[in-house]
């Protein structure tokens, strides 16, 4: 199925129709139509909505060209209905249990954390694995290794005494990214552009049959959300800005993942889990875990359309969202979703009808107020039936059977969690399945394979932008020259979320069965008539008929990836790209940029050094699909078909930017893209520049936005690094958040998220530092001391200091300013996260702040180890309640 738009930007008049409301599935519009229900008599309050199986093309959940508004949420209609025996058997074993078995029930540890042993002694209900967590720690572990762990687990649940079969969940976003040498498809917002739900059916059932074949039973996938600001680093993950496709998307990934009938999960599904309700796409600036402040009727219209498609399909669990929902002005303090009870109980539950498992997010209530990663009576009140806390799992049973025990939870909340978990396992068929190695397709290579499909995907996904003088497709007889670092780049074609959970640390050879973009050209050219050149270096474009550039971004994945007060600009993201363009461009023969993505970008620079622009997102591990539309050949077909689910900014700071919203100027609207033999007309952009970011902090002014140094990894032009007698130079810490030096080493820990801070320990041999400093130089940054700004971040102190300990800034040394703190790491109490606040005016007058480099820097020359998370400036936070006395740090 296919929805054709035309590549002529569509008017804002068009637009605005399009995505007036939002559309009831049918049977449903009487019920929900605002007023008195046909039949009702009059001062009857109108029937609420509901919403059921949609309208379909193909045999497919159509998209539908408008969405009318809906006045309240809906009912949503499931296509797996209660079935009273099963009510009958859970309801029975429930009773028999006791509450320490309910409550493992409800306890779902990382692999890493808990051996099978463990799994039966606590009755555990389920785990799961992380990104980047493997069985043994191997990132090659192979299928047999994959199943004798599921075996292990399996085997140990049901050899308990209530013989309740524990389930592995695993994040299979975009194939069974986790395992090596599994196919996988394009991210989301690649799918979006396709605008075919049939596809994604597919999708989701060879997904399906990945994850069989390694043991698991449960998908963390898909991702619903809607997204707001392309800042946002799981913007990718996100089909479409336009809830119309997410909605009709959601539909038919769960019906591919589940393989559902009315009361059952079919023999070859997983159980699918719609993620994560509610509101994460649409949270200020775009900022990962951050607030959400849309009105109700925003979130019912806007952000709740993929969770009506996916529950309609059946989805069996809902993942709970990192984000608050928030907005004093209109009278919404749910803060955090973790623990609203409006959110997971009064909505999904009760109005909504969801009767499966509301999961939690990776310690995600160790972020509700007064909650901590083990202990947090409320959100497990306010709704949450399964609890993710990977590390500390043994201490939230042992505090959850106390607070049942005391009161705090009612033992009816945990029955009906008990109660919601067996009853999706029943659906699932796992209380009369076979150990996970002796199931249908069980430890298949073929399964895991799927290339074909995701070749297709590919295909369908691409996007052309520009093409002057219909440079594509190229003759098959082509002579060209390749070049750009994702080219032949594997890591930067799959993103995030692939073997690691950032994506990084990858290279090539841990994808034996994929093709990178030079791979595919090599297939259709033949590799005498490519030539690759990643940097353009030494080389005469004048002498092939064409240069393909694949350029664009490098992986990241949740928090990493956002951008925070940076621009959407390419050029100051990857200045290298533009510098590889400026090699080629002009040079006798035409230029085509291949651009690699999560996100829509600022391109005007790249756009006018090309000659035609393709949008290839995140391909995935088929990059064969991306030169079979470069090259007119017989996998060709209609050519691109692709058109942009997410509008493109026409300036560098022109975010957020949604359909329907005043002042909509999009460079590219959604729904925009060219086929074969149309040009469209781009002409000459303007290249203005807002330079480092959009806040305007710099100069003598006052900064109003914080200045971010370190957010799960170095924010651009920060950079981290260790420095010590072997190398005061410094040590750029790398990519995997390690670094050593024999006075000190690095390691990655989690401070109030995975994997979001850096562990220092200093073993007292010597001096040394930890400290962020940006290489080019200093900025000035005198709007801060304007502002009243703090020097911020989260700690926790392992052991505490043993001598002398500063913090400081430099102006580049030996120009610098210190503070002892020697007796504030000392005072806070160990193993517990803080948040530190020191006012930047305790750096004044010693710091020159109109040429500041390094912007935080930790000094001891004894034995201290400290992790440090989340480090930033931030305006007004020196007036902090809790922000620390200049006096008190000398």
């Amino acid at each position: 199925m296919r929805t054709v738009i035309t590549p002529r930007p569509p008017s804002r008049r068009r637009l605005l129709s399009a995505l007036a409301g939002l559309a009831l599935l049918p049977g449903a519009a009487a019920a929900a139509a605002p007023g008195r229900p046909p039949g009702k008599p009059e001062g009857k309050p109108p029937a609420r909505p509901v919403v059921g199986r949609p309208d379909t093309d193909h045999g497919c959940a159509r998209i539908d060209k408008r969405l009318p508004t809906l006045p309240d949420w809906p009912v949503v209609q499931s296509e797996i209905k209660r079935n009273p025996a099963d009510e009958k058997r859970v309801a029975k074993i429930v009773a028999g249990m006791t509450l320490a078995e309910k409550v493992g029930q409800m306890t779902q540890p990382e692999i890493s954390a808990i051996t099978p042993e463990e799994v039966a002694q606590y009755g555990i209900g389920s785990v799961l694995n992380g990104g980047g967590s493997w069985p043994g720690r191997d990132k090659h572990a192979s299928p047999q290794d994959w199943l004798a762990l599921a075996d292990a687990y399996w085997q140990a649940s049901v050899n308990t005494r209530t013989k309740i079969p524990v389930i592995w969940g695993i994040d299979a976003v975009h194939g069974h990214n986790n395992v090596f040498g599994a196919t996988l498809f394009p991210h989301n917002i690649g799918l979006g552009a396709a605008h075919d739900p049939c596809l994604l059916r597919d999708i989701g059932a060879a997904t399906a049959a990945q994850i069989r074949a390694t043991g698991q039973d449960w998908a963390f996938a898909p991702t619903l959300a809607v997204v707001r600001d392309d800042r946002w680093g799981r913007t990718y993950e996100g089909y479409s800005e336009d809830p119309r496709i997410t909605r009709a998307y959601g539909y038919e990934v769960v019906r591919g993942l589940q393989d559902g009938g009315s009361h059952r999960l079919g023999d070859r599904g997983v159980i699918a889990t719609a993620k994560h309700f509610i509101g994460d796409g649409g949270t200020l600036n775009g900022q990962d875990q951050g607030v959400d402040p849309s009105s109700e009727a925003d979130m019912i219209n806007i952000h709740g359309q993929g969770y009506y498609g996916a529950l309609a399909a059946g989805a069996q669990t809902v993942m709970a969202s990192f984000n608050s929902w928030t907005n004093e002005d209109l009278g919404i303090t749910e803060g955090k979703v973790h623990g609203s009870r409006k959110l997971l109980t009064e909505v999904l539950k009760q109005k909504m009808g969801f009767d499966g498992v509301v999961v939690s997010d990776w310690n995600g209530i160790g972020q509700v107020a007064e909650c901590t990663n083990s202990n947090c009576a409320r959100a497990i009140n306010a709704g949450i039936d399964v609890v993710m806390v990977p590390n500390d799992w043994k201490a939230f049973i042992s505090t959850t059977i106390a607070q049942v025990e005391a009161g705090e939870i009612p033992m009816s909340r945990i029955d009906d969690a008990v109660t919601r978990i067996l009853r999706v396992k029943l659906r699932a068929g796992l209380f009369d399945a076979r150990t996970p190695s002796a199931r249908p397709g069980a430890g298949s290579a073929k399964a895991l394979q799927a290339r074909a499909l995701a070749r297709k995907a590919v295909r369908e996904s691409q996007v052309l932008l520009k093409n002057n003088h219909k440079v594509l497709p190229l003759s098959p007889r082509s002579k060209v020259l390749v070049v750009g670092k994702s080219a032949d780049s594997m890591q930067n074609q799959t993103g995030g979320w692939t073997l690691t959970w950032q994506g990084t640390g990858n290279t090539n050879a841990d994808f034996p069965n994929g093709t990178t973009i030079l791979g595919g050209l090599r297939e259709v050219l033949g590799t005498d008539n490519v030539t690759f050149s990643e940097s353009a270096d030494g080389v005469d474009p004048s002498r092939y008929d064409a240069v393909i550039a694949v350029i664009g971004e490098t992986p990241y994945a949740e928090g990493v990836g956002d951008l925070g007060r940076r621009s959407l600009e390419a050029a100051t993201l990857y200045p290298g790209d533009l510098a590889v363009l400026g090699k080629v461009a002009g040079k006798g023969a035409p230029v085509v940029t291949v651009y690699v993505t999560g996100r829509p970008l600022h391109v005007n620079k790249e756009l006018n050094r090309s000659d035609a622009f393709v949008v290839a997102w995140l391909p995935g591990t088929e990059g064969g699909g991306v030169a079979d539309l470069l090259v007119r050949s017989r996998d060709s077909g209609p050519g691109y078909t692709g058109t942009l689910s997410y509008s493109w900014p026409r300036s560098a700071c022109q975010t957020p930017l949604n359909p329907g919203q005043e002042g909509y100027d999009p460079l590219f609207p959604s729904g925009y893209g060219l086929r074969y033999g149309q040009t469209g007309s781009v002409g000459t952009l303007d290249e203005t520049s807002p330079g480092s970011g959009c806040s305007g902090t710099g100069g003598g002014g006052t900064a109003t936005e914080d200045l971010e140094v370190y957010n799960r990894q170095d924010v651009a032009p920060y950079k981290s690094y260790i420095g010590s007698a072997e190398n005061w130079g410094g040590t750029e810490i790398g990519v995997d958040g390690e670094a050593a030096h024999s006075e000190i080493a690095v390691v990655p820990s989690d401070v109030a998220v995975q994997g979001d801070g850096l562990k220092a320990t200093w073993n007292g041999a010597g001096a040394a530092q930890l400290y962020m400093q940006d290489p080019a130089g200093g900025s000035d940054l005198r709007g801060y001391l304007n502002a009243g700004a703090a020097l911020v971040f989260d700690t926790i102190v392992h052991q505490p200091p043993a001598a002398r300990t500063v913090i400081s800034a430099h102006c580049v040394y030996p120009c610098f300013a210190e503070v002892v703190a020697t007796s504030l790491f000392s005072n806070l109490p160990a193993g517990t996260k803080a948040t530190v606040k020191i006012p930047v005016s305790c750096f004044s007058p010693s710091l020159d702040f109109e040429n500041v480099n390094t912007p935080f820097l930790v000094y001891t020359d004894g034995a201290f180890s400290a992790s440090f998370a989340n480090v930033r400036w931030v305006p007004g936070a020196a007036g902090d309640a809790d922000a620390r006395s200049c006096a008190d740090l000398t």
